[in-house]
């Protein structure tokens, strides 16, 4: 990363599209008022990169790719104060590559250290906060297409239920952001990585949006496999807690099919995960819970419906007539036919 910022020919300036697009180095930024940054590039690029080097904590080293013209942001800043309040409509990844970097996102003050990754969500207010120490941080901005269509489908759901849920409307409806922290030793192979990315943005052709997604693809599948997920001790049982409720859902829409195969297909998690969310949500078993809203179901359409009683056990999941007979009439001290006789006079 520090040798594509101290890479020649360069143009070093302080003014220019440089300071228009990336508005947090403007001199005459406030601190307090908030600002909302469109994507950067044109509609038909949908990635690109900020790259920042405080070598020494008074002078910042930045530059942006791709860009026809080489170019090198130099500029003065002061330790422990922050860039301007931003937020924007497309998702941020950015990794620490030396020292650590803290921000200020939705309110909360996080340390990203050296090695680690940090996800924000679009629409969530943040900022920079300059230290005292040198750092290098590349920061990735990914349009949402990008990432909806490529890379959401490559993380697990447990650690991203509630991060990605819809924010245009409200900037607070997801999990702001997820920090992610190396299992072991990762960092080489990550840079390696991040190195082959930069060179394509740094010299596109035809080919680079496929290799720049291929890389990302890549990444992220690192990040799924390699990194811990963290976030909020709150937006944990908060993501927790729309995960069930995902799984409750996903559930009561395939009883017929249902089983803890393809709860783990779909969901893309161990079995003894879902058993330890249900236990903690419903207080109960993963079996014991599917039996529970496959009797419900059966409750309904037998309210509901004249459909014959072998056809609603098949229909909620009871290849055995006897066998949901059995487990209906335990339930309610009544048959089938018992409970809708009574219950429709």
């Amino acid at each position: 990363m520090r040798r594509i910022l101290e890479s020649p020919p360069s143009s070093e300036k302080e003014e220019g599209s440089f300071r228009f697009r990336f508005p947090v180095f403007r001199r005459e930024y406030s601190s307090y008022t908030e600002e909302k940054t469109p994507f950067p590039l044109s509609e038909n690029q949908n990635l690109f990169a900020l790259l920042w080097d405080l070598q020494d904590p008074s002078q910042l080293l930045a530059a942006t790719l791709p860009r026809s013209t080489p170019f090198l942001y130099r500029g003065e800043v002061t330790p422990f104060t922050r860039t301007q309040p931003h937020s924007h409509g497309y998702m941020e990844l950015f990794y620490v590559a030396s020292g650590e970097s803290r921000q200020t996102i939705s309110g909360t003050e996080l340390t990203v250290r050296q090695g680690e990754f940090c996800l924000m969500n679009r629409n969530c207010l943040h900022q920079e906060i300059y230290g005292d120490s040198p750092c290098s941080v590349l920061f990735l901005g990914i349009r949402d297409s990008l990432f909806q269509g490529s890379i959401k489908p490559c993380l697990s759901p447990e650690k991203t239920a509630g991060f990605l849920e819809d924010a245009e409307e409200d900037a607070q409806a997801g999990q702001p952001y997820l920090l992610f922290r190396p299992r072991g030793n990762t960092q080489e192979e990550t840079e390696r990585t991040l190195s082959f990315l930069l060179q394509e943005l740094q010299h596109p052709d035809a080919d680079s949006p496929l290799i720049c997604r291929g890389l990302l693809l890549r990444l992220f599948r690192r990040l799924n496999t390699d990194y811990d997920c963290s976030f909020s001790r709150e937006s944990r049982q908060e993501m927790s807690g729309l995960l069930f409720r995902q799984l409750t859902e996903f559930m009561k829409s395939n009883l017929r099919d249902m089983s803890s195969r393809l709860l783990s297909e779909t969901f893309h998690f161990q079995e003894d995960y879902f058993n330890r969310l249900i236990k903690k949500h419903a207080g109960m078993t993963y079996t014991d819970y599917l039996q529970s809203l496959r009797l419900e179901k059966a409750e309904f359409l037998l309210h509901t419906t004249d459909h014959r009683i072998d056809r609603i056990a098949w229909e909620v999941g009871y290849h055995n007539k006897g066998y949901f007979y059995k487990l209906f009439t335990e339930r309610h001290r009544l048959t089938p036919a018992q409970f809708r006789k009574q219950f429709r006079h």
